[in-house]
């Protein structure tokens, strides 16, 4: 039996020596951590790449390994599994509410002010909404008003779990704001005309639904709504970010779909932000803001525009032109009053959105 046992033993003993070595590195000591990034549906490309480029970066800087563990999936929905235990040290979501939620459902997650940690609102990038047409264009689709014709099928995701359905809805609705209001917003801004803003609000409603009555099917996450109308041929029509749109056109060389500008969009703006809690717990403070800052470098920035986000550095921004036209960019600040507002007033349960009828479809 010793015979048989002596084997089992030294096998044992090099799978406890090779395992001793993988942890400690080949200098013998552990100089190894991870970072959690939770993210949204259309960033796994950028991040994929941008994970590579910054754990170069603090090897050379820092001298110690790092690993990204990225996650994936509608901007709402990964909120709330970050509120309900998921682990992040950082958080990178397609809009401000879904951060704000965080913070607010899950006490001590992130500080109230988290949004003036990094430059420009915590948006190293931002994007906006355009229109996926198949090849030819075979519906003529040009504007927003085309997207409520009987003959137009819509893939767009459900707002209800998609920070990127939210920014399709609110570009739409400010498009029909303007249009009721004469070709301006200055209404807005005068008290005096808030019979006439009631109103125009009111016909925005009716085309924001129109528009989703139109919506062959509403899936949870960008990025599915993307494989349904690519991969399996749904509709005539996506609402998509500018991003991947671009990714399904430039960055896959796909011939088969055009993109349509329309004449008024939203600045998408997808923030960043450091989960307190735990980095507090891990002791990895010092790697989430370096992760987060390293963003706005030019390097990364460069890698920003490749992946056909709108880089908020203009160096990198001009250099990519072509892939971002000048259009009509409306903010949400400006014509929503920011997140809070619109989230209270259109997603909340029983909100303007519930009213339209269509948050089971």
């Amino acid at each position: 039996m010793l015979f048989l046992r002596r084997p089992i033993f030294f096998a044992l003993t090099l799978l406890c020596v090779v395992g001793l070595f993988h942890l400690a590195g080949c200098g013998g000591s552990s100089n190894y951590r991870t970072l959690s990034n939770v993210s949204y549906d259309p960033t796994r490309e950028l991040y994929s790449s941008y994970n590579k480029l910054f754990v170069k970066h603090w090897k050379e800087t820092k001298g110690e390994d790092v690993e990204i563990v990225q996650a994936h999936g509608g901007s709402g929905d990964q909120a709330k599994k970050v509120v309900n235990g998921l682990e992040a040290d950082v958080v990178t979501l397609a809009l401000a509410y879904d951060i704000d939620a965080i913070g607010e459902q899950a006490q001590g997650t992130l500080k109230p002010e988290w949004q003036k940690q990094f430059p420009n609102n915590n948006c190293p990038y931002v994007s906006t909404i355009v229109f996926l047409v198949r090849k030819g264009n075979p519906k003529n689709i040009r504007d927003w008003d085309d997207l409520i014709r009987e003959d137009v099928g819509i893939i767009t995701p459900n707002p209800k779990t998609s920070g990127g359905a939210r920014w399709n809805y609110l570009a739409a609705w400010a498009y029909a704001l303007k249009k009721e209001l004469g070709g301006s917003f200055d209404a807005l801004k005068d008290s005096a005309r808030a019979a006439e803003v009631e109103v125009a609000n009111q016909k925005a409603f009716d085309f924001v639904k129109a528009v989703h009555e139109n919506a062959v099917e509403m899936p949870a996450g960008a990025r599915g709504a993307t494989n349904l109308f690519v991969r399996n041929g749904e509709g005539d029509v996506l609402l998509a970010w500018e991003n991947e749109a671009l990714l399904t056109v430039v960055g896959q060389k796909n011939d088969e779909f055009e993109i349509v500008v329309p004449s008024i969009s939203i600045v998408a703006e997808p923030p960043v932000a450091i989960v307190d809690s735990t980095v507090d717990k891990k002791g990895t403070r010092d790697l989430a803001e370096a992760y987060l800052n390293y963003l706005y470098s030019p390097e990364a920035q460069k890698l920003v525009a490749d992946n056909f986000y709108r880089p908020s550095n203009a160096d990198a921004l001009a250099a990519h032109a072509e892939w971002f036209p000048n259009l009509e960019l409306v903010k949400i600040d400006d014509i929503f009053g920011g997140w809070k507002k619109v989230q209270k007033e259109h997603f909340a349960e029983g909100g303007i959105y519930d009213k339209m009828g269509l948050s089971t479809r």
